[in-house]
C-alpha cells in the first residue's frame, strides 16, 4: 500500500447565483409588481475526518475539488436553489493549511469532525427587493458574489497511542505484529519498513489502544536522511515512546550507542519529543550470546539515563506479556500526568 502523508490540492467553492428580475403578469392585474427571486448561495468546501482512511493516498488521483454553483433566482418570488457543500474527507490527525500563506485552516483530530475550508458565494437579490416608493419597477437585480479558490497543503501526522521507534532491523515490525493484528511487511535487510504501519493492542480489561511502527531513523534523519525527517513527525501525537534496541548490534565506542542516536535525532527534529514519556525494549533476546554486548551493562547504563527496560524476544514472545502490561501501565501514568 502506497503511504502518502503530504499532498497540495486546489479547491473552490460554488458561485451564488443571480437574482431574477421579473413583474408579474396575472390575468386581471395589469400592473403587477416585481417578483424577481433571489439566487441560491454557492456551495462551502468542507474538510471532514474519517477513520476509515489511513494516508493521504487519494489525492494523488484527485487534486481538484469543486463545489456547485447557485441556481439562479426566478419569476413568482422563487428563489435559485443553494448548492450542496463539496466535502474532502482526510484521516484523522489531518492538517489543513493554506499553501500560499501558511495559516492553519483545520487540524482535524477527532472522527466526523468537520470545518468550513471555503464559504461558498452568496446569492444575489432579485429586484423585488429594490422596490421603493419612488421606483416602483426596479429592472435590477444583483448578481451572486463568486467562490474563492485556495491551494491547500495537506499534512497526516498519525495519531496513536504508542509509537514504537528504532534503528533500521531493529524488529519493531515483528513485535507490532505480535502484539497487535497489525500484519506489517517483515524480513531481514535493513529499511523492510518503509511506511508507518498502524496495529491495535487489546487488553484484558476490553481496553484497546493504538501502536504505530514508525520506520527505521538512523542517524541523520532530523535533516532528512533516509526520509527520517518525513516519519519523525508521526512522533509527535503519540502519548508514549517505546525504544527498541537490538541486543545482537555492535556499537562502536558506547554500548548506548543506537539509544543514543535516537534521542539525538528525536531531540534535533523537535525538543518535545525527548519529554515525552517513555521505555525500552532490548529486542532479539533469543539470539543473545558470546559476542553481543552485555545485557546486565546495557539495562544499568539505560537505568541511570532514567530509561526503565525490558529484555524480549518479539520473534519468540518471551517478554511480551510482561511488556504488554507495562505498555498499559505507562500510558495511563502518561495520560494522567
Amino acid at each position: 500500500m502506497v503511504f502518502l502523508d503530504e499532498a497540495v490540492i486546489a479547491a473552490r467553492s460554488g458561485d451564488g447565483g443571480k437574482g431574477c428580475v421579473s413583474f408579474r403578469r396575472e390575468r386581471f392585474v395589469p400592473k403587477g409588481g416585481p417578483d424577481g427571486g433571489n439566487g441560491g448561495d454557492g456551495g462551502s468546501v468542507i474538510a471532514r475526518a474519517t477513520k476509515r482512511l489511513y494516508t493521504l493516498r487519494d489525492f494523488s488521483r484527485r487534486r481538484y475539488f469543486k463545489a456547485g454553483d447557485g441556481g439562479p433566482g426566478r419569476g413568482k418570488s422563487q428563489s435559485g436553489r443553494n448548492s450542496p457543500r463539496c466535502i474532502i474527507e482526510t484521516p484523522v490527525g489531518t492538517i489543513i493549511q493554506d499553501d500560499e500563506s501558511g495559516e492553519i485552516l483545520a487540524d482535524l483530530i477527532e472522527d466526523n469532525q468537520e470545518i468550513v475550508l471555503i464559504t461558498g458565494g452568496k446569492g444575489g437579490k432579485g429586484n423585488q427587493h429594490f422596490a421603493t416608493s419612488t421606483n416602483r419597477t426596479p429592472r435590477m437585480a444583483q448578481p451572486g458574489l463568486p467562490g474563492e479558490e485556495k491551494r491547500l497543503r495537506l499534512t497526516l501526522k498519525l495519531l496513536a497511542d504508542i509509537g514504537l521507534i528504532g534503528l533500521p532491523n531493529a524488529g519493531k515490525s515483528t513485535l507490532l505484529s505480535r502484539l497487535t493484528m497489525a500484519r506489517p511487511k517483515i524480513d531481514n535487510y535493513p529499511f523492510t519498513t518503509i511506511v508507518p504501519n498502524l496495529g491495535v493492542i487489546s487488553f484484558d480489561d476490553e481496553k484497546t489502544l493504538i501502536m504505530a511502527d514508525i520506520p527505521g531513523l538512523i542517524e541523520g534523519a532530523s535533516s532528512g536522511r533516509g526520509l527520517g525527517d518525513r516519519f519523525l513527525k508521526h512522533i509527535e501525537r503519540t502519548n508514549l515512546l517505546l525504544h527498541v534496541l537490538d541486543i545482537t548490534c555492535k556499537p562502536g565506542q558506547n554500548i548506548l550507542e543506537d539509544f543514543l542516536t535516537l534521542r539525538h535525532e528525536m531531540g534535533t527534529f523537535a525538543s518535545e519529543l525527548i519529554d515525552k514519556p517513555f521505555f525500552v525494549a532490548i529486542n532479539k533476546i533469543d539470539l543473545y550470546g558470546p559476542g553481543h554486548r552485555d545485557l546486565e551493562e546495557l539495562r544499568k547504563a539505560l537505568e541511570e539515563r532514567g530509561a526503565e527496560s525490558f529484555p524480549i524476544s518479539a520473534l519468540t514472545g518471551e517478554g511480551l506479556e510482561e511488556l504488554k502490561g507495562k505498555i498499559l501501565q505507562r500510558w495511563e501514568d502518561a495520560k494522567g500526568a
